[in-house]
């Protein structure tokens, strides 16, 4: 047993240094997207109505595909299961270079929910760090994959004016040259992973419990191991506190998703005349890139606190952010410094929700348990991410982008609420 604990650690520090640096290139992949995606939707569809369509698609590719990540993780590692989901989304990318060269709005949509599947890879490489981290350093660990991705999620954005010379170059629109850019940084991404990710964590940490993957088509140890969304289901509705954590993230990614992906075009709507400018296109990237920043520059800081002063603590603190957030992007929508200042704090918030919530789901379950529920949590907050962009649309159409913020403020003050209500072994937690 003596040699157990240095080859876990040593395991451990190379999972999480390949983690991170596949992450900083598959981060290029959704930075693109969501930076131009109601743009080209409403382009493309010719209709404002549409304008969350491609953000829908983009998180429906997510939810629909976590579990099937996860399955694939369970049965061959993760290592095959990253790079599997990679080589899917840069085939999507490909699918939204297509869309903007033919005009094809179906095209559009199926393009977004491959990309989609770089972010159910990005969301399982966070709980693929956990597999063999020590319980007192899983925030650490686990924020540091996340904080990974600042570096192309960032750059995403910021694509569309390097992206428009290379299309000049090739011969082809200038909005679907940040696409090859994205597909380029998701390659590398998924071959550093195939590479470099030797031992796989998910087997280590089997093999190092004496367990071993069951027969196709045979739970590893009963039903709730299957892999299913009843499964996962199942695994965390008979733990309150990581029912708790699942609340936690699914509210947090719904009214970031919802608020997020309606800010373009608001901003759009803002510029006026000057839509169309460059200039205007480049704040949109940049606005977008700063809440990205958000969203996972600070995620070591929000790792540390939350192995400092707990993950409960932690959750309810970035629900108290994402409020102050929408205090801003709501009754101040037309001061585009208060909405890049809301952008920020939504990024904040989203970033401590998610990283203790995540924590705190692996903290409460038992190993075995870990991975369904994980892929569970995975697909229902994409899931909840692509109704809150789907409804986003219709409800900026009705009431505008501050509408859009204040329903979300309510959202996430419910799901507060709803933690409170927890039985006593959960609230104990929070």
């Amino acid at each position: 047993m003596n040699t157990v604990v240095p080859v876990n650690r040593a395991v451990q520090t190379r999972t999480v240094r390949t983690l991170s640096v596949a992450q900083v290139f598959s981060g290029l992949g959704n930075g693109s997207t969501l930076a131009l995606g109601s743009i080209l939707a409403v382009d493309l569809s010719g209709s404002e109505a549409w304008a969350g369509a491609v953000n829908t698609a983009l998180t429906l590719g997510t939810a629909f595909t976590a579990i099937p990540l996860s399955q694939l993780a369970v049965a061959r590692g993760r290592r095959v299961a990253l790079t599997t989901g990679l080589a899917a989304a840069v085939v999507g990318t490909f699918l939204m270079v297509g869309a903007v060269v033919t005009g094809l709005f179906a095209m559009l949509l199926a393009g977004s929910f491959l990309v989609g599947i770089a972010s159910a890879v990005n969301l399982q490489a966070r709980f693929a760090v956990t597999d063999l981290a020590q319980p007192e350093h899983r925030g650490r660990d686990l924020s540091l994959v996340v904080w990974a991705i600042t570096v192309g999620a960032v750059a995403g954005p910021n694509m569309v004016g390097p992206g428009a010379v290379l299309a000049g170059w090739i011969g082809i629109p200038a909005q679907a040259g940040p696409f090859l850019i994205s597909a380029a940084g998701m390659v590398v991404g998924a071959l550093i992973v195939a590479l470099f990710l030797r031992p796989d964590p998910l087997l280590t940490r089997r093999e190092l419990d004496g367990d071993s993957p069951a027969p196709s088509g045979t739970p590893a140890s009963g039903a709730d191991r299957n892999g299913s969304w009843r499964a996962g289901w199942r695994i965390v509705r008979k733990h309150p506190t990581a029912l708790g954590a699942v609340i936690a993230v699914v509210a947090a990614h719904a009214v970031m998703v919802a608020v997020m992906s309606m800010t373009p075009l608001h901003m759009q709507h803002h510029a006026g005349e000057a839509a169309g400018r460059p200039d205007t296109i480049a704040l949109i990237g940049f606005t977008i890139s700063l809440h990205i920043a958000g969203m996972y520059a600070l995620s070591p800081v929000m790792g540390w606190l939350t192995d400092r002063i707990g993950a409960a603590r932690m959750v309810l603190a970035g629900m108290v952010v994402l409020v102050l957030a929408m205090a801003l992007t709501g009754p101040f929508a037309g001061n585009m410094a208060a909405v890049t200042a809301g952008l920020i704090l939504l990024g904040l918030g989203w970033s401590a929700a998610t990283v203790a919530g995540s924590t705190l789901l692996v903290s409460s379950l038992p190993v075995p348990d870990r991975v369904p529920a994980q892929g569970f949590s995975d697909a229902t907050m994409s899931l909840a991410g692509a109704v809150g962009s789907a409804a986003a649309g219709p409800v900026m159409g009705l009431t505008g982008y501050p509408g859009v913020s204040m329903i979300a403020a309510v959202l996430v003050i419910a799901a507060a609420l709803a933690l409170l209500r927890l039985p006593a072994a959960a609230k104990s937690s929070f």
